[in-house]
């Protein structure tokens, strides 16, 4: 049967943080078939682990596993140094088998004259054989059963030149396929990718340079930049849109870079920039293609996105834990604070520690998510040492990683630094969802650039908004904050402002007051409270933390008779004015209270009819929620929908679908 050919160029990463090429992060979703597979061969397509490691000098006496690991580190230390190797004469015996190994250069020995063949112009090759005595020489001995090769003889004396870097490549050895291509080749053509489509990267890495002409050609605010090697190709490219560098001048004060997605068809990481803006949604940044992922490729995205933004940094970066990157921005942005995604961490804890621990894994995932919450760094750090000492991983490197990098990720060390509610677990997956649409099935780079386009346009398409949120306490600092604030950001307030009226006070002698819950659920907070130019301070961070003020604050000003919070604690990234796309006065100035009103009747003769006995309050639960799954699933905007509904005012509408609930819920619970 004929297998369809799948054109999906897009995989995730999965090479491990802590630099094992051996250890790879399986995600949730992931087909346990396919992992092992992916993960190997993904990673083999960008630098050798063995190119990157620094190879020392053999030296007489140094050990091996094998003979084949004493030719691959010769090997490698060749090619660093500019000559070649190959192998020269074994020695066995009955008893050991092949106990002796020797490896020369390349130039070793001289050519033996050949009898010519038989032909009308023959090829007369220059032998490059010149005598060269450089050489490692291995003895095999057993070690307690075990077999083992040290090194018995090396020189490294050369009587010839050693080639530089860009020529020892062209050397026989070398001049070949390497073995992460080929693998690549393999992985690709299993999958239905015929070959003409494998080797054609260059002629694809051409035709998306062309697109960002063409479109920087029509858009006077698209720009673009690209490097190219030796030979013209091109090695990285990265491109934005008008529309992304101006959201980036109201919102670029925090920004995401995603480096989770490599392409398997074309070797090369991709890396995307995000911010979150006033309704807190994800909003297109730039797009990069990187050949590697090593510090001097991510240098060169960063300076170039600088210069895309006029020269404009962002205050945090939000990313994973790439060490790579990392290393880039600590030199490229000395200034900007480097966040770790508390969700990017979780997501690799199974992949680490599920095998290791067992059915303990579950009792320590519950603890570490725990963990990462603490308010203070004191408590975080002694409850760290004992976690690890109660579950015996003290010696994890993984873990081990995770804390040096602990400034980065546990809230009580982030909690001073504002992030625009960025960590939440929500704007997570709407990143994500952002992605997998740009990243559904591609069958070029081209068609890439399209999809990028597209998502990165905001007025491409009408956006799902929530455009009212009914009042909750009546309290006039609620009902300003919902003219002021976007519904998002309202929505936030908004619960800060209800759990408020579960917290009591008390005023010391300085004019602070202590906060604390009335069934003392939590530790008490300090606000202080400088009345001369309304400064709140809070001890939770909140508002430094997410630009939402909290609900010690908000408690603080109830107590202080004000009908209005201070303007200084709207920021303006939060604030209706700012958003990309203006939203529909009319229609929030038409959803007053009374449709509020109609919704709390509804739902009080609900609540008290299903409380009647357990059925029915299971059937109004049941009704309900596949109600609430049925109305979000609908499309946000219809053209004949609008056409009827703009016969109606929005009270009418809102009313007409009140009466369909109550009907609904009339029938359904007097049935029962």
């Amino acid at each position: 049967m004929a297998v369809k050919p799948l054109h999906n160029i897009w995989i995730r990463r999965q090479q491990c943080p802590c630099g094992d090429w051996k250890c790879y992060i399986k995600y949730d979703g992931d087909d346990q078939s396919t992992v092992a597979s992916q993960s190997v061969k993904s990673e083999l397509s960008s630098s050798s682990p063995l190119s990157q490691e620094v190879i020392f000098t053999p030296y007489v006496g140094q050990i091996f596993k094998s003979d084949d690991e004493a030719f691959e580190y010769y090997n490698n230390f060749a090619r660093k140094n500019g000559f070649s190797i190959r192998k020269a004469r074994s020695t066995e015996s009955q008893n050991l088998g092949v106990y002796r190994r020797d490896f020369v250069c390349y130039r070793s020995g001289f050519n033996q004259p050949r009898k010519k063949a038989n032909v009308e112009h023959p090829r007369d090759r220059k032998s490059v054989r010149c005598g060269c005595d450089a050489k490692l020489y291995l003895t095999k001995e057993i070690v307690d059963g075990v077999p083992q090769w040290y090194i018995s003889q090396f020189s490294n004396v050369h009587n010839h030149e050693l080639l530089e870097d860009d020529q020892v490549r062209l050397l026989p050895a070398y001049r070949k396929i390497e073995e992460a291509d080929q693998e690549r080749i393999l992985l690709l053509s299993r999958a239905g990718f015929p070959v003409n489509r494998i080797v054609k990267r260059d002629n694809d890495l051409l035709e998306l340079l062309e697109a960002c002409k063409v479109a920087a050609a029509r858009d006077e605010g698209f720009v673009y930049n690209f490097t190219t090697d030796g030979n013209g190709k091109v090695e990285n490219i990265a491109w934005t849109y008008g529309d992304a560098i101006r959201a980036f001048s109201l919102f670029g004060d925090v920004v995401t870079i995603d480096t989770s997605y490599r392409s398997i068809t074309y070797g090369m990481i991709l890396g995307m920039w995000f911010g979150i803006d006033n309704h807190g949604r994800p909003i297109f940044f730039g797009c990069t293609l990187l050949q590697d992922e090593t510090p001097k490729s991510f240098s060169w995205a960063l300076q170039v996105f600088v210069r895309f933004m006029r020269g404009r940094r962002p205050q945090i970066v939000v990313t994973d834990m790439d060490s790579g990157l990392r290393d880039a921005l600590a030199v490229e942005m000395p200034n900007t604070k480097q966040i770790i995604c508390i969700w990017k961490v979780l997501s690799k804890m199974s992949s680490w520690l599920s095998v290791q621990l067992g059915m303990q894994y579950s009792h320590f995932k519950s603890e570490f998510d725990m963990l990462c919450h603490l308010e203070n760094v004191e408590d975080f750090e002694h409850q760290w040492n004992h976690l690890v000492a109660q579950f015996g991983i003290g010696s994890d490197k993984h873990l081990s990683l995770l804390f040096s990098y602990r400034t980065s990720w546990p809230f009580c060390y982030t909690r001073n630094f504002f992030l625009a509610r960025a960590m939440t677990p929500e704007y997570s997956k709407l990143v994500e969802t952002f992605l997998k649409n740009i990243l559904s099935p591609q069958s070029s780079l081209k068609c890439f650039f399209k999809q990028v386009g597209t998502a990165a346009s905001f007025g491409s398409e009408k956006r799902k908004e929530l455009l009212y949120l009914p009042i909750k306490t009546f309290l006039p600092l609620e009902e300003h904050a919902r003219t002021v604030l976007t519904p998002f950001a309202f929505s936030a307030l908004q619960q800060e402002i209800v759990l408020s009226l579960q917290y009591a006070t008390t005023e010391m002698a300085n004019g602070s007051y202590l906060v604390r819950h009335y069934k003392k659920m939590e530790r008490e907070c300090l606000v202080i409270w400088i009345p001369d130019d309304e400064q709140l301070h809070c001890s939770c961070k909140e508002f430094e933390h997410s630009g939402i003020l909290c609900r010690h604050s908000l408690r603080v000003l109830v107590v202080k008779n004000y009908f209005q919070i201070p303007e200084k604690y709207f920021l303006l990234r939060w604030r209706r004015e700012s958003s990309l796309i203006p939203l529909d006065d009319q229609i929030i100035a038409n959803s007053n209270d009374e449709c509020s009103q109609a919704f709390h009747s509804l739902t009080a003769t609900l609540l008290s009819e299903s409380f009647i006995s357990k059925e029915r309050f299971d059937f109004v639960h049941g009704e309900l929620t596949t109600l609430l799954e049925h109305v979000r699933n609908m499309p946000c905007y219809e053209e004949h929908a609008e056409q009827n509904m703009a016969l109606e005012t929005p009270i009418e509408r809102e009313l007409h679908f009140f009466s369909y609930l109550a009907e609904v819920a009339q029938i359904g619970i007097l049935n029962i």
